[in-house]
């Protein structure tokens, strides 16, 4: 694996160089294949794109540590861009990945400190100014820059690409495993690389079903893996941080992100659209146009150089809608106003509505569901193809299903729904999922948001008070639509815990009416 993927960076990086010679002073760059000493003594390999016909430097430094699974090459469109307007670019495979080496140990202090000897190399072998220095990334390489920022003051800038800064909270949101993006990356890992002692014993859990010591064990790991902890010494060091994230992402949801960044008291950016993981930016890692990686460039410009190109005076939030209009605000609070709706037995009404109980049977999937992950959501980014639902079609034996009034002039849906109510189970563990519609006249929902949550170890018949806050959206609905709210017990996407048998009872009880509450925007 380390072979070929050296062979490939070698093959790449001289394809890179061939063309027209540089006439005079003309902005170019350099590349080159190195091998640098990690933490530990591992080789790291490395993709060098160094500028030429731009002075001697020294030059601001881009270190940028490859995604999950992926190569050096990973950023090498967008590093030459970078190279020849005067960054000196480092992009390294991620160790335990390809021709790095090292065991992957899901972003522990080596590989956290691997940055560190990225930049500690750039200083003694390249024209780098390692006074201004950016760790950026995308996914794994996102969140590795964002915890290396924590422990390395020389990190000016941060980059944090579809990335986690809570790792519980983005694989197993509300104790619910998101099976299919955990079982994607155990594959990818293996195939890519090679697992540490860390990731081996999760995994061997996990494929041997045993879930709920495999959740423990990584319960202990991820909080030393995840900046949300960290974010007391991110802030003590004040990197510009920019983040940006897809609202659909189904390995890292959007609302860990605006919760690290509400927590961040440095410069920041938060910019967020629809597609799934790493959909909005990928194009642009490899060098083609790309609106993310522009936004980011100039950022970088600013703060690393001093740019006087005008971010710091934009709205630091940046929200995408469906209908690709983007929209500014002045901090998470203010993206929208809530607007509270009260459930009866069966609708979404203006007033409350106490004293009834509506049962569903468990364990038994409906026609909605988040979809597939990976998939769904790029549907959504790329083609606007939303997760949709028949809504008369879902079975009401197995959903309980709440339907709003009309917007006669529709609505933009800004920021993170809430659903509070009262749930009773029949048994000990039961999963439910919540699904928030934007629906047509003809009943014909599109998904604008969801979010599991799991019971475990409940009393059964006891009522539990339940308060949900489903993912971040930016979603506009159109005139003549309205909202409907599904909740069931099954998801594909997630290991649920919900067994054929069991029921569960909603109840919206006087002392604590059940209610949707819907950031809107004016």
């Amino acid at each position: 694996m380390r072979r070929i993927a050296a062979a490939l960076a070698v093959a790449l990086l001289a394809a890179l160089t061939l063309g027209p010679p540089a006439q005079g002073a003309q902005a170019g760059f350099s590349t080159s294949y190195q091998r640098i000493q990690g933490a530990g003594g591992i080789q790291i390999g490395a993709v060098v794109l160094t500028p030429t016909g731009q002075g001697s430097g020294p030059f601001p430094l881009v270190v940028m540590p490859s995604s999950w699974g992926v190569p050096n090459l990973e950023y090498v469109g967008q590093g030459s861009k970078l190279a020849t307007s005067g960054f000196q670019v480092i992009s390294y495979s991620s160790r335990g990945f390809w021709d790095t080496g090292g065991g992957i140990d899901i972003a522990g202090p080596p590989t956290v400190a691997d940055v560190s000897k990225v930049i500690d190399w750039a200083a003694l072998n390249t024209s780098a100014d390692t006074s201004k220095v950016a760790a950026v990334g995308i996914s794994y390489g996102a969140g590795t820059s964002l915890l290396a920022a924590a422990e390395d003051p020389r990190i000016k800038v941060v980059g944090a690409l579809s990335g986690w800064a809570d790792l519980v909270k983005s694989i197993d949101p509300n104790e619910t495993v998101s099976l299919q993006a955990v079982a994607g990356l155990l594959a990818i890992g293996n195939i890519t690389g090679r697992p540490g002692p860390e990731m081996q014993s999760l995994q061997t859990k996990f494929l041997t079903g045993r879930y709920d010591e495999a959740i423990a064990e990584a319960k202990v790991l991820a909080p030393v893996r995840s900046a949300q902890t960290v974010v007391g010494k991110i802030n003590a060091n004040r990197p510009a941080v920019f983040l940006a994230n897809a609202f659909e992402d189904s390995i890292f949801p959007p609302n860990q992100y605006t919760d690290f960044f509400t927590a961040l008291t440095g410069p920041k950016r938060l910019q967020l659209a629809h597609g799934d993981h790493s959909t909005p930016e990928v194009p642009g890692a490899i060098g083609l146009p790309n609106e993310t990686w522009d936004e980011l460039v100039a950022w970088m410009r600013h703060y690393l150089t001093g740019t006087d190109n005008g971010v710091e005076t934009e709205p630091p939030v940046q929200l995408k809608s469906q209908r690709n209009t983007w929209r500014g605000y002045d901090n998470w609070a203010a993206v929208g106003q809530p607007r509270t709706t009260y459930l009866s037995k069966a609708n979404l009404q203006t007033r409350p509505a106490t004293g009834w109980q509506r049962g569903i049977a468990a364990g038994v999937p409906t026609i909605a569901d988040s979809g597939i992950a990976l998939i769904s959501g790029a549907l959504q980014g790329l083609l606007s193809i939303p997760t949709g639902v028949a809504t008369p079609l879902i079975d009401r034996s197995f959903a309980g299903v709440w339907s709003g009034e009309v917007y006669p002039q529709g609505a933009l849906v800004n920021g993170s729904p809430r659903l509070h109510f009262t749930a009773t189970p029949s048994v000990q563990d039961t999963s439910l999922f919540a699904y928030l519609y934007d629906v047509n006249a003809l009943g014909v929902g599109s998904l604008i948001s969801h979010k599991p949550l799991t019971l475990r170890g409940a009393t059964p018949g006891k009522a539990v008070t339940i308060d949900l806050r489903m993912e971040a959206t930016s979603w506009e609905v159109p005139a003549g639509h309205h909202l409907t709210l599904v909740v069931d017990t099954v998801d594909p996407r997630y290991l649920g815990r919900s067994s054929v048998g069991g029921r569960v009872t909603f109840s919206s009880p006087a002392s604590s009416p059940a209610t949707l509450t819907v950031p809107v925007a004016s």
